[in-house]
């Protein structure tokens, strides 16, 4: 006779997925500000293949940045509500802190894996993506790495393991319009572009300071 077993999901990790409404308006006056940054920039090429900005974009004046910054802004506070159980309130009374930088990606380039200290939650917007490769499903995809599961040993039952308990990465693929959210102390990387245009991301790095909240570094 064998026990009645209820099964949960533990240690889960949240991945929001949002569009922005005007998208069709918003990206190619994005796109016209970010082909003026690139060609008003005088520090010295590092990579050929991609173009990475100043993390200073939420003080840029430009409506569409603005609009984008609003944007991106309501929908990590959209997740935070749905995944947290703090108030609304309480979220509001929250000090918002974000940093962001827009990122170029040309053909056969990529944007090596990272993950970021004194941030909570990472937020990419994709501005621009190519049309999909033929040799390539894996063109131009945002991987995170799931790290959970890393010292698990494996035999033949963990290994087959259905989704939400499968130990897998994830990959994402850019859509002009969309962003997606999640823990920024997930590993991520853009993967290599075979692809025959350019691909636009936007990054955000977030946070939220509580009142009286203190020991926040500066960023």
């Amino acid at each position: 006779m064998s026990a009645a077993t209820t099964v949960m999901p533990i240690l889960a990790t949240p991945l929001g997925i949002a569009t922005l409404p005007d998208a069709d308006r918003l990206n190619p006056a994005l796109n016209e500000l970010f082909a003026q940054r690139m060609a008003a920039d005088q520090r010295p090429a590092r990579n050929p293949l991609r173009f990475l900005g100043s993390d200073d974009l939420t003080e840029w004046p430009e409506a569409p940045v603005r609009r984008l910054v609003e944007g991106m802004a309501g929908a990590i506070h959209s997740l935070v509500g749905s995944v947290s159980v703090i108030s609304e309130a309480q979220l509001r009374s929250c000090r918002f802190e974000m940093r962001a930088w827009f990122t170029v990606v040309r053909p056969n380039g990529s944007v090596p894996a990272a993950s970021y200290p004194l941030t909570a939650w990472c937020a990419t917007y994709c501005a621009t993506a190519p049309a999909l490769a033929d040799d390539r499903a894996d063109s131009g995809v945002v991987r995170l790495y799931e790290s959970n599961l890393g010292t698990t040993f494996q035999d033949a039952t963990n290994s087959v393991l259905r989704i939400p308990y499968s130990r897998s990465h994830y990959a994402w693929r850019p859509v002009a319009g969309q962003l997606i959210i999640f823990p920024a102390s997930l590993t991520h990387e853009v993967a290599l572009l075979r692809a025959a245009g350019d691909l636009v991301l936007v990054t955000a790095r977030c946070r939220f300071v509580a009142p009286g909240q203190q020991g926040f570094s500066r960023w």
